[in-house]
């Protein structure tokens, strides 16, 4: 917005005006931060010198107030410009809400990974080439209109579609009828209908630490603890479990076995029925999230732990968003008919089902075989990107971190050797177009780690990243 320069009215004042507006609007609520005076200046385009008078004759009328360290807030001191219309405070509505909002960091990632050009270095999905657009729109193309509904689905889920899921997981050793099968909204979902439908304020997830889970409030938000369980080169440790359980009280198991997210480990067999043998000892609940089952690269993983489980002890955790797109949103929860005919009537009173055009077309996927064909074309790429990424590591970070070769998945672990502020290194790199995932995302404690992805930058901009990354390393770390 530029400010009327040929008005009788002094900039100040168009300003101030301008400020007002966007509060009494409710754009700028109650207890929320307004733009600096900098950036302010600079979307205006006048003198910062403008801005700040602006700023002092509105907190002489109790407008705005500046805090230390905490930028300029809106407050609702005044009598005179907002006696005649008290704005709703939102901002307070906010901070009571149950729901936690994201962490800083996660925000700004979300934010910045649209912005043009950057260099998405930690991003956990597939990049654009790796998408199946023109299979997905010859399939949407083809698609005969007497054949969908476009109305709402039934409550666990597209017949057919759950059908079709029974079928593939079939093959992966899972025994499940459409009836004990939940289509969700993808993953993150499905830990969200469990979160409020299964498990009870208080409650306590035990889980690997580090872990993707650290990231999301999905658990938090529903009054739940975390108490993270170290892992080695194969995963969760049973007698972790054991030791844990006695001081948690009532309490769950959280745990991707396949490709772990961040760490890229992979639960050797032997491991996943120790770990399935203290959950049923100590009946100890357990979640499986197995979205990286099918992204193998060297050899395919041990069966999941749902195929091994005899007494519905697992609720099992699958979606197409990592190896077929992320956007159709579809995946699914198997698990004890009870348990899953309970989830699908808190999933109905929330989205009231997942999309009718995602589901036939999941359903098309993996009913002509599309949906295979493209996973191996997604492992075959994912093997040369992450081949790619760590000759670059070894170029560039041999002197600088440490790393382990993943087997399949997205994510390389990597172990700064340098102490480095993982804040100011998100924001120096952030700053040169690179947006990285640094560990404290995933443990607060792994403040030398940076969750590395192969999936979506292309070689060409891992080739431009990692130097560049070594370079602010360097420097950073001096």
């Amino acid at each position: 917005m530029e400010m009327n320069r040929a008005s009788s009215l002094p900039l100040r004042r168009q300003v101030e005006e301008y400020i007002v507006t966007k509060i009494t609007k409710g754009e700028w609520a109650v207890g929320s931060r307004i733009p600096s005076q900098r950036l302010l200046a600079e979307q205006l385009q006048v003198n910062r010198s403008t801005v700040t008078a602006a700023f002092e004759e509105l907190t002489a009328q109790g407008l705005i107030a500046g805090h230390h360290g905490g930028g300029t807030k809106v407050i609702n001191n005044t009598w005179g410009i907002m006696a005649n219309r008290v704005p709703a405070d939102w901002g307070a509505h906010v901070e009571s809400g149950q729901f936690k909002p994201n962490l800083p960091m996660i925000h700004t990632i979300n934010e910045a990974e649209f912005i043009p050009d950057i260099i998405r270095l930690g991003t956990g999905e597939l990049g654009p080439e790796l998408i199946p657009n023109d299979d997905l729109t010859r399939l949407f193309s083809g698609m005969p209109s007497q054949v969908i509904s476009l109305g709402y689905s039934e409550p666990k889920g597209n017949l057919r579609l759950r059908e079709e899921i029974s079928r593939y997981l079939k093959r992966h050793g899972i025994k499940a009828d459409p009836d004990s099968i939940l289509v969700v909204s993808g993953a993150l979902q499905a830990l969200q209908l469990i979160s409020i439908g299964l498990l009870d304020r208080g409650s306590t997830i035990l889980l690997e630490k580090p872990s993707y889970l650290y990231s999301v409030h999905v658990f938090q938000s529903s009054g739940m603890r975390f108490i993270g369980l170290p892992m080695d080169s194969k995963g969760l440790i049973p007698d972790q479990l054991t030791a844990v359980k006695k001081e948690a009280g009532k309490a769950i198991v959280y745990t991707i076995p396949s490709f772990h997210n961040p760490t890229g480990t992979l639960m050797d067999l032997l491991r996943r029925k120790a770990v399935l043998d203290v959950c049923n000892k100590e009946r100890l609940p357990l979640i499986e999230d197995d979205v990286y089952h099918d992204l193998w690269i060297d050899a395919p993983p041990p069966p999941p732990l749902k195929s091994m489980d005899h007494s519905g002890n697992v609720l099992y955790i699958g979606s197409l968003s990592k190896t077929l797109s992320p956007g159709l949103r579809i995946g699914w929860v198997v698990g004890a008919r009870p348990v899953i005919d309970r989830l699908a009537d808190i999933k109905m009173q929330s989205d009231y089902g997942s999309s009718s055009l995602s589901q036939w077309a999941a359903k098309e996927c993996l009913r002509t075989g599309m949906y295979e064909r493209h996973a191996s074309f997604v492992r075959s790429r994912l093997r040369e990107k992450r081949d790619y990424l760590l000759d670059l590591l070894s170029t560039y970070f041999k002197d600088l971190a440490e790393w382990r070769k993943p087997s399949g998945g997205f994510y390389i672990w990597l172990k700064l050797v340098p102490t480095i502020d993982p804040r100011v290194l998100f924001d120096r790199a952030r700053k040169q177009g690179i947006l990285l995932n640094p560990g404290v995302l995933y443990d607060r404690r792994a403040r030398h780690y940076l969750r590395l992805s192969y999936a979506y930058a292309s070689m060409k901009d891992m080739e431009r990243a990692i130097p560049a990354l070594r370079n602010l390393v360097i420097e950073l770390g001096e």
